[in-house]
């Protein structure tokens, strides 16, 4: 039989997986977005760069990869909270509308790009329509994409580790900085 002690000493030095919840939001979302990008297989429309990403906004997304971010920040999103369909999406990504001196009034972003991008992660088996039949509906992240998206979050947390290894070494200040230019590098030899 094993005591507590050698129980405990086992548990610090087993790896541990890392899943989506361990790492920040945005740290994720910018390795998962490059990654998407470095792979090619999501098909970019035409329209692309000139699309409003909601009907209260003015312009077009300043951010050239925002349509990889945007499907990044999608699947995350389906990984902690699964069964949302496109209504409940857009209904996350909306915000409020500037109506000039007149009060603000919450609208939905534009359910035609979530669609679009949600089919395009389910084309390359990040994402899957859930069954008939039962109360939930929408889609979920299927397993293959758990797996993947497992992995860019191992990666991150791998990235972050190594970027507080550096800090404590050196002298680096900008450590925002240094540690997602390291995610990014470490995504890129993924």
């Amino acid at each position: 039989p094993i005591d507590s002690t050698q129980a405990l000493k086992m548990a610090e030095v087993a790896p541990q997986g890392t899943c989506v919840k361990d790492v920040p939001a945005a740290a994720f979302i910018q390795a998962y977005a490059a990654h998407l990008k470095r792979e090619g297989k999501i098909a970019i429309p035409q329209w692309v760069d000139i699309v409003k990403t909601a009907p209260h906004k003015e312009l077009a997304p300043v951010d050239e990869d925002w349509f990889y971010v945007r499907c990044a920040s999608i699947a995350r999103k389906l990984y902690v909270r699964p069964n949302i369909g496109v209504g409940g999406l857009a209904k996350i990504y909306g915000s409020k509308a500037n109506r000039g001196t007149r009060r603000e009034h919450y609208k939905k972003a534009s359910a035609g790009i979530i669609r679009y991008m949600l089919k395009q992660l389910e084309a390359i088996d990040i994402l899957e329509q859930v069954p008939e039949g039962g109360k939930a509906k929408g889609r979920r992240v299927s397993s293959s994409g758990q797996q993947a998206l497992d992995r860019i979050a191992g990666a991150v947390r791998d990235a972050a580790e190594e970027a507080g290894e550096d800090d404590a070494d050196g002298s680096d200040s900008d450590s925002s900085s240094s540690s997602s230019s390291s995610v990014i590098l470490l995504v890129l030899v993924l």
